[in-house]
C-alpha cells in the first residue's frame, strides 16, 4: 500500500512540477529510502531552476541507483493529479503512524515520563491539512453562479478611501506587512481588510496561527453588527432586542464575504500554498487575497539551528514568491520590538519590526498602526493612525480612521 501511494505521489510531481512547491510532504516523511532520495533530487533540480520531468531526471549521474529509466517511467504511470490531495493525506497519515510507533518504542526503552510522551505525540498530530472552517459553510460556489458576475479585479480595496488613494489598494503579486505592538488593533484591521475585500468580490483566506476560528468569527460578528465584544460571550443574555433583530442581517452580510478561515498552529508556507490552491479550485470565479496572522508564527520548512533571522528571511522570500505565483495580494501581520516603548515618540519605525532586514526588503508595502490613546489615556485623540511607511508604487504618509475598541469596527472619518 505504502509503496503504491508513494509512487503515485512522485509520479504526480513529475507530471506537474508546480506541485513540488505546494506539497506539505517532506522527503523524510516517505518510507522508502529510494523514494526519499528521488524527492531530494527533485528539490535539488528545482533549486537549480530546472524542471523535474522525466527527461531532466534521466540526466542524473546516479540514475541506476534509483532503478533507472524504467523505474521513473513506472512512477509516472502511477500519477493521478485529481487525487493528489488524497495521496498527500495518505502519506501524511502513514508517516504519523510510523512516528507514533517510533515514539512509543523510544519511550519504553528510555522510560520517558507520560507528559513527554503526550507532548511528542501532540507534535505529530499538529501536522495536518484539515483545519479549514468555511465561514460560508459550504454553500457551493456553483449555487451562486447564475447571479454572479465574473469579476476580474486588479486590486482589492482596503475599505479606507484615503488609504486606497495612497496605496492603490492591495495589488496582485504584492506583499503587505501590517505591523504594530500588541493590543494596537492589528487583528481588527486585518479582519476589516478581509471583509471589505470579500464584499468587493475577492476570496479572503485568513490563516490565523494564533487565534482560533471561533474567536475570529465572534470578532467579525461584533465589528459588523456594532456589538460590544463582551456581549458576544453570551448573546442570548447580553444582546438587547434591537441587536437580536439585526443578528440575521449581520450573518447574511458576513456570509457574502465567502471568507475562509484556517486556524492550525505552526503552518508552513507550503501548507498555506496547498490550501490556497485548493480554495482557488473550489472558487474559480474569485481571486484569492491571503491574510496571515502573524509572521513569526509561520513555521520554516528548514531548520536554521534556531537562527530566527535566517528563518524569517526564508519565510519572507517565500511569501513574495507565493504572491507572485498566485498573482494575489498577501497581507501578513508582524509584531514590533519593545524598543518602541522606550522612545519619547512611540510611532513605529522600520527598525522596530522583529528581524526586520529581509522583511523590509521583500515587502512592497509596510503599514504601521499607532493609537495615541493607547499611551496617553488623557488625550482627546481616539483615532487609529495607519502609517504607510513603505510603498513601492506610491506615496508614504499617514491616514487616521475611527476605531471602536469595544466592537472592533473601523471606519473612514466622517468629516
Amino acid at each position: 500500500m505504502m509503496s503504491v501511494v508513494e509512487k503515485a505521489f512522485l509520479g504526480c510531481l513529475m507530471k506537474a512540477d508546480y506541485l513540488l512547491k505546494d506539497t506539505v510532504i517532506q522527503p523524510e516523511q516517505l518510507e522508502s529510502i529510494r523514494h526519499r532520495e528521488i524527492m531530494q533530487r527533485m528539490l535539488g533540480l528545482t533549486q537549480a531552476g530546472r524542471n523535474i520531468d522525466l527527461i531532466s531526471l534521466t540526466t542524473l549521474p546516479d540514475l541506476h541507483s534509483f532503478g533507472g529509466m524504467s523505474y521513473l517511467s513506472e512512477l509516472l504511470s502511477h500519477a493521478d493529479l485529481e487525487k493528489f490531495e488524497g495521496i498527500e493525506e495518505s502519506i501524511l497519515n502513514l508517516w504519523k503512524e510510523r512516528e507514533k510507533s517510533n515514539i512509543l518504542t523510544l519511550a519504553a526503552t528510555n522510560d520517558w515520563e507520560i507528559a513527554k510522551v503526550i507532548g511528542e505525540l501532540d507534535k505529530i498530530n499538529q501536522a495536518k491539512m484539515d483545519d479549514h472552517t468555511s465561514l460560508q459553510q459550504a454553500l457551493s460556489d456553483i449555487y451562486e453562479a447564475p447571479w454572479e458576475d465574473k469579476m476580474i479585479l486588479k486590486t482589492a480595496t482596503t475599505g479606507i478611501k484615503k488609504l486606497d488613494v495612497m496605496t492603490g489598494g492591495f495589488q496582485g503579486g504584492e506583499v503587505t506587512i501590517l505591523a504594530a505592538r500588541p493590543s494596537m488593533g492589528k487583528t481588527d484591521v486585518m479582519l476589516h481588510f478581509a471583509k471589505v475585500s470579500g464584499w468587493a468580490g475577492y476570496l479572503p483566506l485568513v490563516f490565523s496561527l494564533e487565534m482560533p476560528e471561533k474567536m475570529l468569527t465572534s470578532r467579525l460578528i461584533a465589528s459588523t453588527g456594532g456589538f460590544n465584544r463582551i456581549k458576544m460571550r453570551d448573546p442570548k443574555r447580553l444582546l438587547n432586542e434591537n441587536q437580536k433583530n439585526t443578528w440575521s442581517d449581520v450573518m447574511g452580510n458576513l456570509n457574502d464575504t465567502h471568507m475562509q478561515i484556517f486556524d492550525g498552529s505552526g503552518q508552513t508556507v507550503a501548507e498555506i500554498r496547498a490550501k490556497t490552491r485548493k480554495m482557488m479550485n473550489q472558487f474559480p470565479h474569485r481571486k484569492p487575497i491571503i491574510f496571515i496572522d502573524y509572521l513569526t508564527l509561520i513555521h520554516s520548512g528548514q531548520f536554521y539551528g534556531g537562527n530566527s533571522h535566517q528563518q524569517v528571511t526564508e519565510i519572507s522570500k517565500s511569501l513574495k514568491v507565493m504572491a507572485k505565483d498566485f498573482d494575489c495580494p498577501v497581507i501578513c501581520l508582524a509584531q514590533l520590538n519593545r524598543s518602541v516603548e522606550s522612545r519619547a515618540d512611540k510611532r513605529p519605525m522600520m527598525s522596530d519590526i522583529r528581524e526586520s532586514g529581509s522583511v523590509e526588503q521583500d515587502a512592497d508595502v509596510i503599514l504601521f498602526l499607532y493609537r495615541e490613546s493607547y499611551y496617553n489615556t488623557k488625550t482627546q485623540n481616539l483615532d487609529l493612525e495607519i502609517i504607510v511607511s513603505k510603498n513601492r508604487n506610491g506615496q508614504v504618509g499617514s491616514v487616521a480612521v475611527n476605531y471602536n475598541e469595544n466592537t472592533g469596527r473601523i471606519e473612514d472619518h466622517k468629516r
